[in-house]
């Protein structure tokens, strides 16, 4: 028996299955906001940690990366879709929940209260600046959201094949995989426009805002 989200239109298949699941992606969307808030109040609590979090960006490279290519929104852009994409969508939620199921929930987890704390301002112009950062912030968390929710559904899918009318394991480890598949293409999308306007923003707004407010 097909279920709404395979008889929905290609494009509506996403949102048929966060209905389907709308208990499920709810928890899980407030679950990714809350451990976020949590780790900035542990940042403004504590100043050593996000002062610590800078000092590590500045030795690994990361902040050196980031003045090279902030000069150039598009290139900006690209380089951030390319960061959120792999190393935050792919290797620290999806990667981890194909060998061991939800595995990736908990790196999520850990990855969105240490990014908490690390995004804690230091000086009035990166508070201006955390004003158009804070939506990115909301687009880019929905996007993980989204890959998070379909994470969970193929750990659910593996381990209770049933419940999806699988009749084995490994058919409810590839109707995970489809619902995994079918939530990646509106998280890529946010990440798209996340990316924009993070570098956009960023690169264009920052300073007419401390302008007016420093």
């Amino acid at each position: 028996m097909s279920s709404p989200t395979t008889r929905a239109p290609r494009w509506r298949r996403p949102f048929a299955l966060i209905r389907e699941n709308r208990r499920t992606y709810a928890i899980i969307t407030g679950s990714t906001y809350g451990l976020f808030a949590i780790g900035f109040v542990i940042g403004l609590l504590f100043p050593a940690l996000p002062a610590a979090r800078a000092a590590t960006l500045a030795t690994d490279g990361t902040g050196d990366l980031v003045g090279a290519v902030a000069a150039s929104a598009p290139l900006f852009a690209l380089v951030i879709l390319a960061v959120n994409v792999l190393r935050l969508s792919l290797l620290t939620i999806v990667v981890p929940s194909l060998i061991v199921p939800f595995a990736g929930l908990a790196f999520f987890a850990y990855w969105l209260v240490e990014t908490g704390i690390t995004l804690v301002p230091s000086t009035p112009l990166t508070w201006v600046a955390m004003i158009p950062h804070s939506l990115t912030v909301l687009i880019e968390l929905q996007a993980y959201a989204l890959v998070a929710l379909g994470a969970f559904l193929l750990g659910r899918a593996w381990l209770r094949p049933a419940q999806v009318g699988a009749p084995t394991r490994r058919a409810g480890y590839l109707r995970g995989l489809k619902s995994l598949g079918i939530l990646s293409i509106p998280a890529f999308v946010l990440l798209v426009i996340g990316a924009v306007w993070e570098a956009y923003s960023l690169r264009y707004l920052v300073f007419p805002l401390s302008e007016v407010l420093l």
